[in-house]
């Protein structure tokens, strides 16, 4: 199962997310869950570190995924994981056995 978990902060903005696990939908490089996680969770990333430059700390290790805005200025990076939440909400509405999606408040 693929667990994508969000952080919030008190004042209600998105601060970062944690994406790891496979699908399981079918064999490696032909699971079209993971290939739509993935290429979704990269989009977020360099839009939010290329695109719009806002400062984060970003790790990725075998099966995981972490992004933290660390600017001070994080109206575009929240946007952008608002984003990334809610199309991860809807893959995860069609393909209910493999997604978990959470929001945890930081």
């Amino acid at each position: 199962m693929i667990c994508a978990d969000f952080y919030r902060s008190s004042s209600d903005r998105l601060t970062g997310f944690r994406v790891t696990g496979h699908a399981g939908m079918a064999d490696y490089g032909h699971d079209i869950v993971c290939a739509s996680v993935s290429s979704a969770v990269m989009m977020a990333a360099n839009t939010v570190t290329e695109a719009f430059k806002v400062n984060a700390e970003v790790s990725v290790e075998e099966n995981e995924i972490v992004l933290r805005l660390v600017s001070d200025d994080k109206e575009y990076g929240d946007r952008v994981l608002l984003g990334l939440l809610t199309h991860l909400y809807f893959l995860s509405d069609e393909y209910q056995d493999c997604i978990r999606v959470r929001v945890i408040d930081a």
